[in-house]
């Protein structure tokens, strides 16, 4: 069966191809395509030469594993892989179903001889014992959904019609979201269930079996309030007296729990405020943004789009599949979108408009935040679809363009 290839990510992996001391981890929200992304690895290693006894490949969650739960029986499967000769390459997907998988994994790193790739879907991958027993002995790449310029690639390996219309096809991209398996039904109500039934696999895999949810109809109601709110400045108290007028009494510390809950199965990642005289994080008030656009409109029979959250949480996205840290940036009263920190330490600043046409103080309003910050890191001003302009020095840009381009901040 042939791969979607997604450059992107097996370019930040491949110097680790062939590294015993340092294991891989790739995360992200389940069904975003980190299984795929670990059979590609596979793929390269044989066409590179590996041979077949070399590659021991585990995939938890499939007929003849789901049985595989204790660290012993873990064990004793990849245990035959000592007598081979030469660098053995050990991936293991949903490596979380074993409980205690963490001792396992230790102990052939420690062993040599052993490049290790794990997957799991949720942040307790990488919490308590793996963080603690692995420090410096692992490295993380995050996966997202589809990213734009993904989803038109994955559209023509597909054989499916890509629209010339940047713009609309930007546009069907919102609706339809990254989830790859979602590119393989025609319509768009087999696609909405499909998200749908990604969410329920969510909270039975992810949630259920990790965590006490007592009150499942409120988890609910908090999750689903968090989704239609994405990209809203939001506080616990602001979300906890929205809630009760609702009707839905929840205490403060379930809330913030229900919200971590939601965090560590990567179903929405919190945009803290930064503070840019300080240059320090700013507590209280946040963002939380989305793992994928898929799970508002599945929740939602209204496909109208309300460009301004969802542009900002495309660039979100986009932004942490590049490696950059994002946050919301605060310069006085002013607030600027997103303040960006690439894995060089450098910052960026970006404003996020659906249009700057609309009128001049509207034209004004978005750069303002820009024109305020006086150091000379690169600051852009991303659109939808707005004839160039040349301000101030402000790099402005129309997002379908600029994500097809794959450029960075």
């Amino acid at each position: 069966m042939r791969l979607f290839e997604r450059e992107d990510y097996l370019g930040k992996i491949r110097g680790f191809y062939h590294d015993d001391g340092v294991i891989k981890v790739l995360t992200g929200v389940r069904r975003c395509g980190k299984s795929c992304l670990m059979q590609t690895i596979a793929e390269e290693l044989r066409a590179a030469g590996v041979r077949e006894d070399q590659i021991i490949y585990l995939d938890l969650d499939r007929y003849g594993f789901r049985s595989v739960k204790t660290p012993e029986q873990l064990e004793a499967l990849i245990e035959p892989a000592l007598k081979t000769r030469g660098m053995k390459y050990l991936f293991i997907d949903e490596i979380q179903n074993v409980e205690g998988f963490e001792e396992v994994v230790n102990e052939f790193r420690s062993e040599g001889g052993f490049s290790i790739f794990i997957t799991g879907s949720n942040s307790y991958l990488l919490s308590g014992e793996l963080a603690t027993k692995l420090t410096g002995r692992y490295v993380e790449f995050e996966v997202q959904t589809l990213s734009f310029k993904e989803y038109r690639e994955m559209k023509r390996f597909l054989g499916q019609a890509v629209d010339p219309n940047p713009v609309a096809e930007l546009d069907r991209y919102i609706l339809e979201g990254g989830f790859p398996k979602a590119l393989d039904y025609p319509k768009m109500a087999d696609k909405r269930a499909y998200v749908c039934s990604v969410i329920k696999e969510i909270f039975e895999k992810d949630i259920r079996r990790r965590v006490k949810v007592k009150n499942v109809s409120v988890f609910n109601q908090v999750r689903d309030y968090v989704i239609n709110n994405f990209g809203a400045t939001t506080s616990l108290t602001n979300i906890q007296s929205d809630l009760e007028r609702q009707g839905v009494r929840i205490k403060r510390e379930t809330l913030n729990r229900y919200l971590q809950i939601l965090e560590d199965a990567k179903i929405i990642s919190k945009c803290t405020r930064f503070d840019m005289k300080s240059r320090k994080s700013l507590k209280g008030e946040q963002k939380y943004y989305l793992a994928d656009l898929g799970f508002y409109f599945a929740l939602n029979t209204d496909n109208r789009i309300n460009y301004g959250p969802v542009l900002e949480n495309i660039v979100y996205c986009y932004a942490r599949s590049l490696g950059y840290e994002v946050s919301v940036g605060r310069i006085g009263k002013l607030e600027c979108d997103f303040v960006m920190r690439s894995p060089e330490m450098e910052y960026a600043y970006v404003q996020v408009a659906m249009t700057i046409m609309s009128d001049r103080k509207t034209e004004d309003r978005e750069y303002r935040p820009l024109v305020q910050i006086k150091d000379n890191y690169p600051k852009h001003l991303l659109t939808r679809n707005d004839p160039i302009q040349r301000r101030d020095g402000i790099a402005h840009a129309n997002i379908p363009e600029f994500m097809q381009e794959r450029r960075a901040f």
